[in-house]
């Protein structure tokens, strides 16, 4: 019974809109502190009440992108963050703040499977050629 009064109470807490998204996307309705948001425009919450949530599940991402959801759009310092890696998120970290190596790229997510997807070509001479019919001129 006291996973239906946490449902109630996180559905009051988020309000009936963001509920029926979260049911959408996480299968589930959760309430915690927005912690920050990525380039992508990726939200990251925390709630480390351990009477609310299952220990291992405090931190969740919600995506900008709905329809498409992948882990590759996670950047790395986020998703060592929501692994539990990092004990404190990159916004409140002094070190990720002040680290930008000029080395450093911009993150991009898994382009596999969209039209934005590498595509090689083939530069080999194939081993079997197609055949030609070789025909006379007729006299």
């Amino acid at each position: 019974m006291s996973s239906l009064t946490r449902f109630v109470r996180n559905i009051y807490r988020v309000g009936v809109r963001d509920a029926y998204q979260q049911l959408m996307h996480l299968s589930d309705v959760k309430y915690g502190r927005m912690v920050g948001a990525d380039q992508f425009g990726n939200k990251y919450f925390e709630n480390m009440n351990p009477r609310e949530e299952v220990p291992g599940r405090q931190r969740w991402v919600i995506f900008a992108q709905q329809f498409y959801e992948d882990n590759s759009q996670i950047p790395p310092e986020w998703h060592s963050w929501l692994q539990h890696i990092r004990a404190v998120p990159p916004t409140e970290d002094a070190v990720m703040q002040n680290l930008s190596p000029p080395w450093k790229q911009q993150w991009t997510e898994n382009l596999s499977g969209t039209r934005g997807s590498y595509k090689s070509y083939n530069t080999v001479k194939p081993k079997v050629e197609a055949w030609e019919p070789k025909t006379a001129a007729r006299a």
